[in-house]
């Protein structure tokens, strides 16, 4: 075997000195972690596993069969014990005596609760009977690309056959429930040989006697379709070949730039969407082929898949040998709009009595020849998720097309998959948006003590956050903290000077790459200086005003371009200073710069109004506590001016203010979260004073 396909196929990660000592649910959650830790078995949040073990009863005392089986909504790679949910057999199997045929089967769900073990709170899923009725004790259910590839195939009956033999049976289609449950028990007592199945356009059920068997049969089965995969395609041109070629990588990120933003714009008017990009190799080869277009239309076959990336993607035409994006920004509207009017018509064709109102018209999967692709979902994860699950799709289709021909799911079948009353429920029961859902924000001097306080105040209400700081230690440090608070998919961090144009330029590239665009930006970096005038040099003068006024020019120029391409409207929000309004003793260039960020904020409130985008200013006073322009020289600086020891400052200010309070990072992260949401929705050109109260700073 080659070093290329050895690694191609998938390690056997099980570790008897690892799971020797482990209880049986212990073993259960190894397993299912082992698992879903390759993409190849199994995607985010698809496929399950389960294990049947005797416990002792805690109402009569007994020992209990009880099935453990992950439960609703929960991902194979990160699962921990209370993410399974815990049922009686006896009472699943009683279930039976209940059920009333296929045309009931949705009725069954709402028995399991009922047949809850210990007060279990974590609700069980519609693939619970597939495992309850499976007659062995551990049992895998996963989506491995390269089986699929093999489900969705038109012979995929005959393939299975051919590549397994007996070990791994067949079944036909059949939406995931209590029936499938029953089919696969009457073709375990039928076939007692067999280690698993395929399950037609679905992917694979695999068993055994011990939680490691049950693994290293789903690894083998998954290694032999790779294995035989291979040998079948090799030399074949995936897709049919090349149809054109990719441009470079900068051009790409270019060209998603400039799209995602509008794309954005033209699909988030009924509520805000996240964007991701997707430039991959495997993207590449399939943007870029002959058969992009025809295989494209008949949208993916995994109900997982389906769900995640809608009935179909739109494809973008797009010539890379003659890139006109500008022709492709003059078409998109009608592309969108015609997509809109698409799945309305598929929606009346496939409605039924009961079903759930039309939902959302707008594609998700956006794929361009030569550039790659773009997803779009209320929140990044989902962005990011629904690129990952067509990735799995693609490689599905490489297979599948490759040996036999790809078969999508039927488009009633997909339908009601869409729009299962299920399916519908778990949508309701969903908790309610935070209040900046899909807002994109990017803060500069994201890594001082009102930067991080503002980013961390904006993600708690569910924004995504670009910090951008000229400080890259600390940049990395507060990515790293905010990513471990908020998750991963919801920060970036990005080096920004902001006195060079072209820096000021690649960070909204970032913005709109990572998330798609930008709603708010907060303005914060900054700097301090204090000096009488006499002895004010001008370098000290030019940095005060090159960064407090031409730095808060430029981004707020870059956000004025992303916000009237996107037509969303648009936050501003300075952090300016009390020294903006109230002169200080030997601080004339940071006081002036300061009054100049007021009045540009000004300006700009005036200018945006007639595209919804609001500019506002907050002034804080005397922010010592996490500030970086109170480390060094200032402290010292402004405690002589005021002939005191630097220590006694902070006391002096509190002192010094109406209300006799200090004033931290977070009482200004307030302010920005009140003039960045729409609790300020009526507001702009206003300024919050958040200095515990300064009469020579008031606004009137």
């Amino acid at each position: 075997m080659s070093d290329a396909h050895a690694a191609a196929r998938l390690a056997n990660l099980w570790d008897d000195a690892k799971a020797t000592g482990m209880s049986e649910p212990e073993r259960l959650v190894y397993r299912s972690n082992i698992l879903g830790s390759d993409k190849r078995v199994t995607n985010y949040g698809g496929g399950n596993t389960s294990s049947k073990i005797w416990q002792t009863d805690p109402l009569t005392g007994e020992q209990v069969e009880v099935l453990w089986v992950k439960g609703s909504g929960g991902d194979s790679a990160t699962i921990k014990l209370d993410g399974f949910a815990t049922l009686y057999m006896d009472k699943l199997r009683a279930l039976k005596r209940l059920y009333r045929g296929p045309e009931h089967e949705d009725e069954m769900v709402g028995y399991l609760p009922h047949c809850t073990f210990n007060l279990n709170p974590r609700a069980a899923s519609i693939d619970t009977p597939l495992h309850a009725f499976v007659p062995k004790p551990f049992v895998d259910h996963m989506h491995p690309d390269a089986i699929i590839a093999i489900a969705a195939a038109k012979d995929s009956r005959m393939l299975t056959q051919k590549i397994f033999g007996n070990r791994i049976g067949w079944l036909p289609w059949r939406r995931p429930g209590f029936e499938l449950g029953l089919w696969l028990e009457k073709f375990c007592r039928e076939n007692p040989e067999a280690d698993g199945v395929v399950l037609e356009s679905h992917g694979l059920f695999t068993w055994g006697d011990t939680s490691k068997q049950c693994y290293e049969t789903t690894i083998a089965t998954i290694n032999r379709a790779i294995q035989w995969l291979e040998g079948e395609t090799k030399g074949q041109p995936a897709f049919g070949g090349a149809a054109v070629k990719s441009l470079r990588a900068e051009q790409r990120r270019a060209i998603a730039a400039r799209l995602m933003p509008r794309i954005r714009g033209m699909i988030s008017a009924g509520s805000y969407k996240l964007g991701h990009f997707d430039d991959s190799a495997p993207v590449l080869e399939f943007v870029n082929s002959n058969n992009l277009r025809p295989l494209a239309a008949l949208g993916t076959s995994c109900p997982d898949h389906f769900l995640r990336t809608k009935i179909r993607p739109l494809v973008i035409e797009f010539d890379p040998a003659k890139p006109d994006v500008d022709a492709v920004l003059a078409r998109l509207s009608g592309e969108i709009d015609a997509y809109r009017a698409d799945y309305r018509a598929y929606y009346d064709r496939c409605k039924r009595s009961g079903s759930p109102a039309m939902r959302d018209p707008n594609p998700v999967v956006y794929l361009m020849p030569g550039v790659g692709m773009f997803t779009f979902a209320a929140d990044n994860t989902t962005a990011r998720v629904s690129g990952e699950f067509y990735v799995n799709a693609i490689n599905v289709m490489r297979g599948a097309s490759a040996v036999s021909s790809y078969v999508g799911l039927p488009e009633q079948e997909a339908f009601d998959i869409e729009y299962w009353s299920l399916e519908e429920a778990k949508l309701q029961r969903m908790p309610k948006p935070k209040s900046l859902a899909g807002r994109v924000a990017l803060v500069t001097g994201g890594a001082g003590g009102i930067g991080t306080a503002a980013a961390t105040r904006l993600l708690a209400e569910g924004a995504c956050v670009v910090i951008a700081d000229i400080d890259e230690a600390s940049l990395a440090q507060t990515n790293e903290e905010l990513g471990a608070a908020f998750g991963r998919d919801c920060v970036r961090g990005v080096k920004l000077d902001v006195t060079e144009e072209r820096d000021v330029a690649a960070a909204f590239v970032d913005c709109a790459l990572e998330f798609g665009g930008i709603d708010i930006l907060v303005s914060n970096a900054g700097i301090s200086s204090s000096a009488p005038i006499v002895d004010t040099e001008l370098s000290t003068w030019n940095r005060n005003l090159d960064i407090l006024a031409k730095g808060y020019f430029l981004v707020s120029r870059e956000a004025f371009r992303y916000f009237v391409q996107q037509q969303l409207g648009g936050n501003i929000v300075f952090i300016a200073s009390k020294n903006g309004l109230a002169a200080s003793p030997n601080a004339a260039a940071y006081c002036t710069a300061k009054a100049a960020e007021i009045h540009l904020a000004r300006c700009l409130a005036l200018e945006g109004a007639e595209h919804q985008i609001r500019v506002n200013t907050v002034n804080p006073d005397a922010v010592l506590r996490g500030s970086k322009i109170w480390t060094g020289k200032w402290r010292e600086q402004r405690a002589a001016a005021y002939s005191m020891h630097p220590d006694e400052l902070e006391e002096h200010y509190r002192k010094r203010s109406m209300l006799k309070r200090s004033v931290f990072p977070e009482d200004v992260a307030e302010a920005v979260y009140f003039l960045a949401s729409d609790l300020s929705a009526k507001s702009t050109g206003n300024i919050i004073n958040v200095d515990a109260g300064n009469a020579q700073s008031f606004t009137r």
